[in-house]
């Protein structure tokens, strides 16, 4: 067990100093997750007026 968590602790820090050398190594991933929230609030947005016009239709009398 110590040497599984000696090897990875020593994986974790050579991945750590590589990515310390590259800075825009997590340029692709924060756009990513920003691309993701984006899609979320248009979900959202696209959900709530959904809503809000079958509300409406249900609403009118013929």
């Amino acid at each position: 067990m110590r040497v599984l968590l000696a090897s990875s602790w020593m994986v974790l820090r050579a991945r750590w100093e590589l990515v310390r050398r590259h800075s825009d190594a997590g340029y692709s991933t924060e756009t990513v997750l920003v691309t993701a929230l984006l899609v979320v609030g248009a979900l959202t947005v696209i959900a709530i007026v959904v809503a809000k016009v079958t509300e409406k239709a249900a609403g009118i009398t013929m």
